[in-house]
């Protein structure tokens, strides 16, 4: 089973290739975004979702931010639907609870065909260094939408705006990796019980 893609968008917004290994060995991620905050963001998904994640990425940053993370959301939702194909054999459900010092999150993810995010965040300052926090929220609308796939998330408690939103950041990675990890006990299997996602 060979679960990658690698996919290419192109506007006359933003420019970006990415390439998703969902079963590669080791943490070896190559992420360039041109946007720094981004970068460390993603590779947290990358590393606690056991995924190797290679991304290229220019676009309008001179207007804001908005353009290249949103479709960076798009882009990676392609290549994880692709990568995962019919989506046999996979767990499908993950979630997982992570601490990040003062700060508690829980994420729940379904590959369930259907399109839905549930994202229940205090009220977070309008930036954290020069990046926009709101951002965030749109960067996984993205990703459902074009997987598509059901992701609720959600910060119990939390005081620093880093520490909250690569909370969610690592805690996503750790649902994603409970998600799309085979199950030898399915394998071949459409995990529902219709036969079809």
């Amino acid at each position: 089973m060979d679960r990658q893609a690698t996919i290419q968008r192109k506007t006359k917004e933003t420019e970006i290739q990415l390439h998703l290994n969902l079963d590669a060995r080791g943490s070896s991620s190559e992420i360039q975004s041109s946007i720094p905050f981004f970068d460390h963001m993603l590779t947290h998904i990358a590393h606690h979702g056991n995924i190797k994640l290679e991304l290229k990425g220019v676009g309008d940053v001179e207007i804001d931010d908005h353009h290249l993370v949103e479709d960076t959301g798009i882009v990676f939702g392609q290549a994880m639907k692709q990568a995962l194909g019919n989506l046999q054999g996979i767990a499908r459900y993950g979630h997982f609870t992570l601490p990040m010092d003062e700060t508690l999150v829980t994420v729940a993810v379904d590959f369930s065909g259907r399109t839905l995010l549930r994202y229940q965040v205090p009220p977070l300052p309008p930036t954290v260094g020069n990046f926009d926090t709101e951002l965030i929220q749109e960067f996984f609308l993205a990703l459902v939408r074009h997987v598509p796939m059901t992701v609720h998330i959600f910060v119990h408690y939390g005081e620093n705006t880093h520490h909250i939103l690569e909370g969610i950041f690592k805690c996503f990675g750790r649902a994603l990796a409970m998600a799309i990890a085979i199950d030898p006990r399915r394998q071949g299997e459409i995990p529902s019980t219709k036969g079809s996602l």
